[in-house]
């Protein structure tokens, strides 16, 4: 009698945290955003990349809430979604930290993390202790250099800030992030700071859409890349299978890494 053959376990195919297929989004005769498809997984960034006009903006917003999208599917966690609008967004755990930050500069790091959705005591009055509390565990976690938490964010460092903004979004248990241009006139201490966060949330299984002109931030951050141009994807590319070279080429080209065809 011969010994039954043992099972290979085969391990489980993690689902993405956001599926899109063949999104678009038209503004009257403008194919802003055209057939679009992507995915991202838990702890994965992906760098989306393209010239000004791609259609990386547009595309963000159909995910942010702003722009509902003319055609496609977008799931989450495997389930579709309408995103009508912000709040639905955020309530599907997707967060998008913009250029420009939206912080209110006049108030501290507590302040701004819980704008619009102030703590309370049981008397109805503002719990800033425990709002600070909340805001120092969190910044803590991302950057436990970040002790001054308590002045106002314009005297805080382009690094500190982006933090702050960070910070806010994970402690409303956001799952994806939407990162545009977050070292945009950054000093190098301070874009070393946020791309080490980048790493760090990505051990957390949060999955990243990184919009980024800066081609050494996307290969030192990023898992894979989806060019666009034109509105339309170019294609999507491990990084550990091309260069930089290759995504010039498919940014400017459109075409993919040794491919004959381009993107009209």
């Amino acid at each position: 009698m011969t010994d039954a053959t043992p099972l290979i376990e085969v391990p489980p195919i993690e689902a993405p945290l956001i599926e899109m297929r063949g999104v678009s989004k038209r503004f009257g005769g403008i194919h802003a955003v055209n057939d679009m498809s992507c995915d991202l997984y838990p702890g994965e960034v992906v760098g989306l990349l393209g010239h000004n006009g791609a259609g990386k903006s547009t595309l963000i917003k159909v995910l942010a809430g702003v722009y509902p999208p003319d055609e496609g599917e977008i799931r989450v966690n495997g389930a579709p979604v309408d995103l009508r609008n912000p709040r639905e967004s955020r309530a599907a755990g997707i967060e998008t930290i913009h250029q420009t930050l939206a912080l209110a500069d006049n108030i501290d790091a507590p302040g701004n993390l819980f704008l619009g959705r102030e703590l309370l005591t049981p008397f109805g009055t503002l719990d800033s202790h425990r709002m600070e509390h909340e805001a120092r565990k969190i910044i803590q976690r991302l950057n436990p250099n970040f002790t001054e938490i308590l002045k106002p964010v314009r005297a805080m460092s382009g690094g500190q800030r982006q933090t702050v903004a960070i910070a806010r979004a994970l402690y409303f248990n956001a799952r994806i992030l939407i990162m545009d241009e977050p070292c945009a006139a950054l000093g190098p201490a301070e874009t070393r700071m946020v791309m080490e966060t980048i790493l760090a949330l990505k051990k957390e299984g949060i999955g990243i859409f990184l919009i980024s002109h800066d081609m050494h931030d996307v290969f030192e951050v990023a898992d894979r890349v989806t060019v666009m141009k034109n509105g339309k994807l170019v294609g999507t590319e491990r990084v550990a299978d091309i260069t930089p070279d290759d995504v010039l080429g498919m940014i400017i080209l459109g075409k993919k890494p040794g491919g004959n065809g381009a993107v009209v």
